[in-house]
């Protein structure tokens, strides 16, 4: 199985629960990392059998281009691959496009997409989602849906078909905001000496690069973001909590408010000019 690294944790572990082999396909930071496409054919091995997409992207918020999925797609066809295209963050982009491997040709049959209601909704600790699988996979994932969570509280999928039918005005005015969250976030951070991050174009997610912050410490970003908690009360978590290639990261959630992200501005850029350097 290929996996994005950094990616989301669960798809490697529940890559191991099932027998399969994880194997990390990195992202190209210079592109506000998108899927490095070269990367995963090089990867690609005649036991593979399934490539995860997570666009956009946690923890870094990066999409794939147009071209980037078109060569994703004729990867799938030609190696024979499924894909699970997770697409729970999709309403939250900030170039205004949605778009999906599956909508490509001899894609829909090999694609499974993952989806829900909990970002784009604000519906996160209601637990709601759904899937799109070819159709003779709908009655075994049943199946193991029924087996593993049981159901979904009736007023929880009340609250979908209301998602679903009504305005999205809401959502167009809460990306809207989000947009301005992203702003206010990069701009800071890379004002700050050693600190460097891309513009993410999706999710509510920065993932800016410390390695100039640390290397005058020889610290880790584990040991950044523990220090940052104790000594200045702002909660981020270390790149790595995403998988090797986080190294040298911090993964940092603008959905608060602006007076919030200002004050862990400001806790961020005290502590990294309060950090000694490395004795000799």
């Amino acid at each position: 199985m290929l996996t994005p690294d950094p990616g989301f944790p669960i798809y490697e572990s529940v890559a191991r629960f099932a027998g399969g082999r994880p194997v990390y396909y990195p992202l190209d930071e210079t592109r506000a990392f998108a899927p490095r496409v070269e990367a995963i054919a090089e990867r690609i091995t005649p036991r593979t059998r399934l490539l995860i997409l997570n666009l956009p992207h946690n923890p870094t918020g990066g999409v794939a281009e147009p071209q980037d999925l078109a060569r994703l797609a004729e990867l799938a066809r030609r190696h024979d691959l499924w894909v699970i295209s997770d697409e729970v963050y999709g309403q939250i982009r900030y170039d205004g496009s949605r778009d999906s491997i599956a909508a490509l040709p001899g894609m829909a049959e090999r694609t499974v997409i993952v989806d829900g209601f909990s970002k784009g909704y604000s519906m996160t600790g209601w637990r709601l989602g759904y899937g799109i699988m070819p159709a003779r996979l709908a009655e075994p994932m049943t199946t193991l849906v029924i087996n593993n969570v049981s159901c979904t509280a009736t007023f929880v999928q009340h609250a979908g078909l209301a998602a679903l039918t009504g305005s999205q005005e809401p959502v167009t005015r809460m990306v809207s905001g989000l947009r301005a969250k992203r702003d206010l976030l990069v701009r800071g951070l890379n004002a700050i000496d050693g600190v460097s991050c891309a513009t993410p174009v999706g999710a509510f997610y920065c993932f800016p690069d410390i390695g100039g912050a640390l290397e005058r410490t020889g610290l880790s970003c584990e040991w950044f973001a523990e220090r940052l908690l104790a000594e200045q009360h702002v909660a981020v978590l270390a790149g790595t909590a995403f998988g090797p290639g986080g190294t040298g990261h911090l993964r940092l959630c603008y959905a608060t408010e602006p007076a919030e992200l200002e004050r862990a501005l400001a806790g961020i850029r005290a502590f990294v000019h309060a950090l000694a350097p490395v004795s000799a």
